[in-house]
């Protein structure tokens, strides 16, 4: 996979994609990163990429010709036509379902504002995604694009060194992950469920299956809303619900 950040501040990248995880997939080659300063693109002589917004207001706003030069710069020099992500307060909330999408396609750009917002034709006629991490405001897009960069990189074949890790990731179900325990078995009085030392391993399973709805039960009940319960499933909720 391929992707492309278009920031003013390149150097914020530098620590989050050679460190961990994002480090060892560019060593095993399942992902190749660039960073273009889309400054590079202005075609003025102070090589300003921002400008006041008609009608007035707060702020200021980037300007289109610079980022339209650069990603149609970028398009010339691929193949595949890349995935233009607009990384916005305005967009789709990022979820583990659109992080699966995204680890299926080839190239993937990110567009990383700044200042009060971009000029509504770059939103019109050259992004595909717009993409929000939540429903809070950053004074950038460059910590949000890097966010939904790691979520998509890990989930790439080979990435991870346990094949089944991003399977049973929160969400990535429908539900919360389960409980993890590992030595010492007690810990100042505090033990591990006896049932992960049992050695049964259906046991075990269930035991993680049950935590897993109970965590979600507990903590983010709007999951279930969705989430195709068992009928045993719904006993247990009912259960629960009583209980509380």
């Amino acid at each position: 996979m391929k992707i492309d950040f278009m920031t003013l501040f390149p150097e914020m990248f530098d620590g989050v994609l050679n460190e961990s995880i994002l480090k060892k997939a560019q060593e095993k080659e399942a992902v190749q990163f660039r960073i273009i300063n889309f400054r590079d693109y202005s075609s003025n002589k102070h090589n300003n990429v921002d400008d006041y917004p008609y009608g007035g207001g707060a702020g200021m706003v980037l300007q289109p010709q610079p980022i339209f030069d650069a990603v149609e710069d970028i398009e010339r020099q691929t193949d595949a036509k890349p995935k233009v992500i607009l990384v916005c307060p305005q967009g789709e909330r990022f979820t583990q379902a659109k992080a699966e999408q995204l680890a299926t396609e080839e190239h993937l750009l990110f567009i990383c504002g700044h200042y009060e917002g971009y000029d509504e034709r770059i939103r019109e006629h050259l992004v595909t995604d717009e993409i929000s991490i939540g429903d809070f405001v950053l004074t950038g897009g460059e910590l949000a694009s890097m966010v939904i960069a790691d979520s998509v990189v890990r989930l790439l074949p080979g990435v991870l060194g346990n094949e089944d890790s991003p399977v049973l990731d929160s969400y990535s179900s429908g539900l919360l992950e389960h409980p993890h325990y590992t030595r010492p078995a007690d810990f100042r009085g505090m033990k591990v469920p006896e049932v992960l030392l049992s050695g049964n391993h259906k046991r075990i399973e269930e035991w993680r299956e049950q935590e897993s709805l109970r965590r979600t039960f507990t903590r983010r009940p709007d999951l279930l809303e969705t989430y195709p319960l068992t009928e045993k499933q719904k006993s247990l909720i009912k259960q629960w619900e009583n209980e509380k």
